[in-house]
C-alpha cells in the first residue's frame, strides 16, 4: 500500500517551517482507497511568498488543528505504507520534524516522483510537478495545495507503475509486505484480487517475481494456478508468498505487457515463453505456374513471413479461414492434395485457379489484398480500445510498421494529436512476437477504433 502526499508549508529557515496544509491519499496501486485532507495551523506566520504562491493567509489557518491534533490520523493512514511524494525527501523532513517536536520517531520507507520520473520518462524538459503533468498529458487542478498536487502525483505514480517494465517499484513494495511479517494464505490472496482484465504477477518470500501471466479475469486465472495439479501448477502453490497486478481494460494491452515483461524479467516459471511462443511461419511462395501459394511452414528467421501461429495446427485452421475468405484456392496453398479441381472450385468458391481456368495474375491480386490487409509494414496507426475504467481508453501506436508502444487516457482529455500521444506513451519493444500478437488479435476481435494518420 502507498501514501501519496503533498505539504504546504510556512517557508522560513531550514528544519524550522511548520505545516499548513497536508493531503494524504491511500494508494493501493490501482485506486484510492481511503485520503486525509487537512488545514493545519502552524503556531507561526506564513512567509509572504508562500501566501502568493498557495493562496493560504494566517487568517485561514486559525481556526485549522494544530499538528498534534490531527498526528493520530496520519499514523493510521500511514501504517504499512510506503510514503510516495514529488521531491519525497522534502515532505518526509518536514513530518520527521513535526513528529519529532511530539517525541515520536516517524519512520517509513520512501519513494520519490521525481526520481522514478527521471529513470523512467527521461528528456524531460523539466521534472518539476506542474511542468512534467502538463507534458504528459495529466489533468491538475488547484496547483500548490496540498490536495491538487497530492491527487496529480497519484495519477503521476499510476503512469510510473506502468512504465516500469522491470517492475523494480512492484518488487520493493513487496518486499515491504514481507517486513511486515504478511503471512501467505493462498484463499486470502484470491479474494484479494479482481475479476478483470490485466495482468497478474506472482513472486516469492524473497519478493522475486516467479511468474508472470494474463487474464480477462484475473482473480478466476490465479485461482486455477492455486488448484491445478499440474507441475507448474504444484510448483507455483508452493513458492507463491504474495501476487500483484495490473489492470489494462484491454485483452491487447494485457497480451503485449505479458510478452515484453516475461522477456525482461526472465521468471523461473515462465521458461517456455522466454523465448517466441510462435513456432510456425505463414510464407508466401511462387509455384512454378506463377500463382502465388500461402504455405505454413516451421519459422525461419531468414525468411520474410506474413503471420506466424504458436502450432502447426492453429496456422492450418487459419489458412483454411484465410483461403476461404478470399477464394482463394486450397490446392495451391497445399490444403487439399488432388489432380484435380480443389474441393473450394466444387462448391464454386475457388475460381478455378488449380485448373487453370483463372489467370495468375487475377489469382495473386487477390493474395496481395490478403497480405495487405494483414500486414502493418510501413504503416502509420493509432489502436483505440478500452480503457480500465468507464471513462477511459487505451491507444495502441505503430509508426512506420514499429510497435512503439501504448498508453491510457482520460475521454475528457482528447488526444488531438500524435507528438501529445507520445508524450504519455509507455515505450514498448518491438519484435516479431508483437507483431503477430497484434495481428493475430485483430484477425480475432475489433478494437474501438483504428486511425491511420
Amino acid at each position: 500500500m502507498y501514501c501519496i502526499l503533498d505539504i504546504e508549508t510556512t517557508g522560513g529557515q531550514y528544519n524550522e517551517e511548520g505545516i499548513t496544509e497536508i493531503a494524504i491519499y491511500k494508494f493501493d496501486g490501482h485506486e484510492v482507497v481511503d485520503q486525509f485532507i487537512s488545514l493545519v495551523n502552524p503556531e507561526k506566520p506564513i512567509q509572504p511568498f508562500v501566501v502568493k504562491l498557495t493562496g493560504i493567509n494566517n487568517a485561514m489557518l486559525r481556526s485549522a488543528p494544530k499538528f498534534y491534533e490531527v498526528a493520530k490520523r496520519i499514523i493510521a493512514i500511514t501504517d504499512g505504507c510506503i510514503i510516495v511524494a514529488h521531491n519525497a525527501s522534502f515532505d518526509y523532513r518536514i513530518l520527521q520534524t513535526e513528529f519529532r517536536r511530539l517525541g515520536y520517531d516517524f519512520k517509513k520507507p520512501t519513494l520519490c516522483t521525481v526520481e522514478l520520473a527521471k529513470k523512467l520518462i527521461p528528456d524531460q524538459l523539466s521534472y518539476s510537478l506542474g511542468k512534467l503533468v502538463r507534458a504528459l498529458g495529466i489533468p491538475m487542478s488547484d496547483r500548490h495545495r496540498a490536495s491538487g498536487d497530492a491527487l496529480a502525483t497519484v495519477k503521476l505514480f499510476k503512469m510510473l507503475l506502468a512504465k516500469d517494465v522491470e517492475k523494480e517499484i512492484l518488487k520493493s513494495f513487496v518486499k515491504t509486505e514481507i517486513k511486515a511479517g504478511m503471512s501467505p494464505k493462498l484463499l486470502d490472496i484470491v479474494e484479494n484480487l479482481p475479476s478483470k482484465t490485466g495482468i497478474y504477477y506472482i513472486h516469492n518470500e524473497k519478493g522475486d517475481l516467479i511468474y508472470i501471466g494474463k487474464s480477462k479475469n484475473i482473480k478466476k486465472r490465479v485461482n486455477q494456478h492455486f488448484t491445478g495439479s499440474t507441475s507448474k501448477c504444484k510448483k507455483i502453490q508452493r513458492d507463491v508468498f504474495a501476487v500483484t497486478f495490473e489492470e489494462t481494460g484491454s485483452e491487447l494491452i494485457a497480451l503485449l505487457k505479458e510478452s515484453e515483461e516475461i522477456k525482461i524479467n526472465k521468471p523461473i516459471y515462465n521458461r517456455a515463453q522466454r523465448k517466441s511462443i510462435f513456432q510456425y511461419a505463414l510464407y508466401l511462395n511462387k509455384s512454378t505456374t506463377g500463382y502465388w501459394a500461402l504455405s505454413i511452414e516451421k519459422a525461419d528467421g531468414r525468411k520474410k513471413e506474413i503471420t506466424s501461429f504458436t502450432s502447426l495446427q492453429e496456422g492450418k485452421n487459419a489458412l483454411f479461414k484465410i483461403t476461404e475468405k478470399h477464394n482463394l484456392c486450397q490446392k495451391i496453398n497445399g490444403l487439399f492434395d488432388t489432380k484435380n479441381g480443389c474441393f473450394q472450385y466444387k462448391i464454386k468458391e475457388c475460381n478455378g485457379a488449380c485448373l487453370g481456368i483463372e489467370s495468375p495474375e487475377t489469382y495473386n491480386e487477390r493474395v496481395q489484398e490478403f497480405i495487405t490487409e494483414n500486414s502493418f509494414e510501413n504503416n502509420n496507426m493509432v489502436l483505440l480500445d478500452r480503457g480500465r475504467t468507464f471513462d477511459e481508453r487505451s491507444a495502441i501506436l505503430i509508426e512506420n510498421g514499429v510497435y512503439k508502444g501504448y498508453c491510457f487516457y482520460e475521454l475528457n482529455y482528447q488526444i488531438t494529436n500524435i507528438d501529445i500521444l507520445k508524450n504519455i506513451l509507455i515505450p514498448m519493444q518491438n519484435n516479431r512476437d508483437v507483431k503477430t500478437i497484434i495481428q493475430s488479435y485483430l484477425r480475432k476481435n475489433k478494437v474501438f477504433k483504428i486511425i491511420n494518420f
